[in-house]
């Protein structure tokens, strides 16, 4: 359990590090490079388990994430 707890410590930050690239574009365009990075650069078994993690809590998350991962649900 401890291994599946830190592989989603390390998705919540890697998904941070990304929204904190995109912040400057504005939150608008934000959301869409997060989104496309996401849906590009993560194999599916990790959108699918960043949405897992973002169902049971938001604590921590960029709001960035939590808004490109709303128009990920239906391209995992």
């Amino acid at each position: 359990m401890k291994e599946n707890n830190l592989e989603r410590v390390d998705l919540i930050r890697m998904a941070n590090q990304i929204a904190q690239y995109f912040e400057p574009y504005g939150e608008e365009e934000a959301v869409k490079g997060v989104a496309n990075h996401l849906r590009m650069f993560w194999a599916p078994r990790m959108r699918r388990d960043l949405l897992a993690t973002l169902k049971e809590s938001i604590e921590g998350v960029n709001p960035l994430v939590i808004s490109a991962a709303e128009t990920l649900s239906d391209t995992v």
